[in-house]
């Protein structure tokens, strides 16, 4: 049964056929994941996109810090992927914090923070402020834990940053 599930893995490119008419012209998602830092546990959640990764199902959120006072903090790491004749590396990657209480169902972020760092990430920017050591150790982890290749191509100012 364990064998029958899906590997989750960050999307490199699409396969789509560029069309012209409806459509054209629609940011393509396909080259984003998210990984999620909870604590100084990172991991890859394919749910993010959606705003429905495991920490942010069944939370109502808030733009209201003081709505969540007791939350831990955690983040979405925005990765973005791309290749070279080299292959892929981590082209950029942009970290967005929120605040979640699990037993009271409430939570707090940004939504548009979240959109603009996502884009950011898209525009091969590393917007990693406001880690915290273990929380970078934790996504360096996971990142050299998903595919070390990727990580030994990407940008020595991500390597840099992480350490």
């Amino acid at each position: 049964m364990e064998a029958d599930k899906k590997k989750l893995a960050l999307n490199i490119v699409s396969s789509k056929v560029n069309h012209k008419g409806f459509g054209a012209g629609a940011i393509d998602l396909s080259n984003v994941s998210g990984i999620i830092i909870d604590g100084d546990e990172a991991y890859l959640d394919e749910g993010t996109l959606h705003a429905k990764s495991k920490i942010e199902k069944g939370i109502k959120f808030s733009t209201n810090k003081e709505d969540v006072p007791n939350g831990r903090k955690a983040w979405i790491v925005w990765v973005a992927v791309d290749r070279t004749e080299e292959g892929a590396y981590y082209a950029g990657m942009a970290a967005c914090e929120m605040l979640v209480d699990t037993e009271a169902r409430r939570g707090w972020k940004i939504l548009a923070d979240h959109v603009n760092k996502m884009d950011g990430a898209m525009k091969r920017k590393f917007i990693l402020d406001g880690l915290a050591d273990g929380e970078k150790a934790a996504l360096k982890k996971q990142l050299i834990a998903h595919n070390e290749e990727w990580w030994n191509r990407s940008d020595q100012s991500l390597k840099d940053s992480l350490s």
